[in-house]
This record gives structure tokens, sequence and C-alpha cells, in this order.
């Protein structure tokens, strides 16, 4: 009873101070907004590509002329514009000066393409179209053998477009105001450990550590009091944020929101387990307090709160994986976008396992104390 009288008692105290409750719920709000915003275009998957210019040259005699042809004027209707090149041209060289995107040779062995980057995205198009036509005609000129007639079903088949984009999930990816709203909200969840880190701490600066300590109530009953409020407390402000970012910015957080709760809940935990700990291993408010915004900051930097990381290489990709928020943030999305429950067991595995240790860290200075 005294535990839920203590825990009651530090949530209480901590909504009355509006400076708090500014901090944890304005601040995470107003950078959703204003970086959900001002990044938007960095989430815009969409690539538009100019018309290409194509240079070909035809030596096989009018053997593929009657292929070529229909091949060529479905490609113009695609923005593909082929040029038939004079005998005696040289169409490498026009192509190497980006006169054209890319090169067409064809003779009675086959035929030969050219282009200046093959790793382009033109490149991949040219080079996907021609690979389609080669295909037909090889068909082509066996169905000729046996029976002729049927030939021109072969290249008579009707399609939308040479450019399809397929998506495995459709409609399902984080926009910029979704992808802000998750790193906010994880972020803001670590903000946890600043006021944890005050919760002996203050209790010794305002001189009411004794008088708990001289109370009828254990030790114990007030650490855990005091540690299960400031959990409570925290938990119900990453709730809050949560339900504004959907309220006010129509954020998406999928079907299993109970699923996230439990990796914001842990991660509450560790963001509070890590304040209490870094106060009792640095006996000063002020050295726990630049400790722990150092690594908030750091966290928030490398777990991608201010600008989206992808793929990121080296050095980079190891700091990376060493912020808590890139395990959040990284199972919240697959919950969100791919139903996948089984990205959350990492994350919840380092974030309990994390809280224990500075737990017990916390627990093992408390009981060296006399006091608090």
């Amino acid at each position: 009873m005294n535990i839920f009288h203590i825990a009651m008692k530090e949530i209480k105290s901590d909504f009355l101070d509006i400076r708090t409750l500014v901090f944890m719920l304005a601040f995470p709000i107003v950078l959703m907004l204003v970086l959900g915003t001002a990044l938007s275009s960095t989430f815009n998957a969409s690539i538009t590509i100019d018309d290409m210019n194509v240079l070909y040259k035809d030596q096989s005699n009018g053997e593929f002329s009657e292929y070529l042809n229909p091949f060529i004027k479905a490609a113009e209707k695609e923005g593909i514009h082929f040029k038939k090149a004079a005998a005696n041209a040289n169409g490498k060289e026009d192509m190497k000066q980006n006169k054209y995107d890319g090169y067409i040779e064809i003779n009675p062995k086959g035929i030969q393409l050219y282009l200046n980057n093959q790793n382009s995205i033109e490149g991949n198009i040219l080079q996907g179209m021609l690979t389609s036509f080669v295909d037909k005609y090889n068909i082509a000129s066996q169905v000729v053998k046996v029976t002729p007639e049927k030939v021109g079903m072969v290249f008579n088949q009707k399609h939308e477009s040479f450019i399809k984009e397929t998506s495995l999930l459709p409609d399902k990816q984080p926009g910029s105001m979704d992808y802000y709203a998750i790193v906010m909200t994880t972020m803001i969840a670590l903000y946890g450990a600043m006021s944890a880190s005050s919760l002996i701490n203050g209790e010794r600066i305002r001189k009411t550590a004794i008088r708990l300590i001289v109370s009828p109530v254990k030790k114990s009953e007030i650490f855990i009091g005091k540690v299960l409020g400031n959990v409570v407390l925290n938990f119900i402000c990453v709730l809050l944020v949560v339900f504004f970012s959907k309220l006010l910015f129509h954020v998406n957080w999928g079907d299993n929101i109970w699923m996230i709760f439990l990796v914001l809940l842990t991660e509450v935990i560790l963001a509070v387990s890590f304040g209490l700990g870094i106060s009792y291993i640095t006996k000063s408010s002020s050295a726990a307090t630049t400790i722990i915004m150092l690594v908030i900051q750091l966290s928030s930097f490398f777990g991608g709160a201010y600008f989206k990381i992808e793929n990121p290489e080296g050095m980079m990709n190891f700091l990376t994986k060493l912020s808590p928020l890139t395990w959040e943030n990284q199972a919240i999305t697959k919950i969100i976008y791919a139903n996948d429950f089984s990205a959350a067991i990492p994350a919840l595995t380092i974030n309990i396992c994390v809280a224990i240790v500075f737990l017990l860290i916390a627990v093992t200075f408390l009981k060296r104390r006399e006091g608090l």
C-alpha cells in the first residue's frame, strides 16, 4: 500500500509541473510538425525519367526490320525515341559524346547494345526492353519453322507499358509525418531518463531524503514506489504523444497498437532504469544530467530522430545499431507496415535486459548507502 501511495504522489507532483508537461508533450508534437513538413520531399519515392534517345544501325539486310519497326513504334509511346544511323556513321562515338542514351548495332550475328552508364536507370530500362524484344524474336524464329501463320501472335501481344512499378507492400510505406511520429515518440520516451535521474537526487537536494528514511516506510518501498510512479508518468506522456499524433496529423499506427505500446513501455522502463543507475554511479545531479543528455542526443542523432538514415555502412552502421532508437523504430515500423510481431522480440529483450542491469546497479548502491 505504501508503494502505491508513493507512486501516486510521484505522478501527481510531476503532473503539476507545467514545464514537464510542456516538454514531454509539446516538444515532440512541434518537432513532428516541423520535420514532417519540412522534410516531406525526402520521403517521395517517385522518380521522373526524361525522354531517351537511342541511335541504331541495322546491318541485318532486313531480317530484323519486320519485327523491329513495331517495337520502335511501341517504344516511341513510352518516350524512347529511336534514330537510324547512316551507314558510315560512328554510333559509338556519338553516344560517348552524350548525344544519345544508347547505341544499338544489329547484324546477322545478333544485337549489340552500348550504354554510357550501364548502372543508370535509363540503361537498365533500355537493356530490359531490348532483352524482351530479343526473347520474342528468338521465340518467333522457332514458331515460324513450325506454324508460320502464328508468328505474328508473338509480337502482337498487347501491353500497357514497358515500365511497370510494383511494390511488395503497396501504399504501406511510412510518409514523412508517419516516420517522424514514430521517431519522436521513441525519442521522448528516452527522455524519461532525465526525470528518473532526479528521483533520488531531488530528494537529497530538497533535504527530504532524511524525512523519508526516518518515516515508517521501508527503503525498498520508497525506491519501488518512486520508480513505479516515474515509469507510469513517462508512459502516460508517451501515450498522449501517440494519441495527439493520430488525432492531429492522422498518423498511421497500424492495427496492432497494443504491441507498439508494449515496445514503448519497455523503452520507458529502460530509460527510467538508465537515468536512475547513472544518478547513483555519478553521485552528482549535474554530472548525471550531462551524461544522460549526451547519451540521449547521440542516440537520437544516430537513431534517425532528426533525419532518416538509410543503408549506413562501416562505422556509421555500427553506431546506428548502438542507438536504442534504432531497435525501437525498426520494431515499431515492422509491426505497423508488415504485421511482423517477431520484430518486437529483439527490442523487448534488449530493453528489459539493459533495464535490469541498471536497476541492479541502482539497488547495489542503495544497499550500501545509509540513506537513499
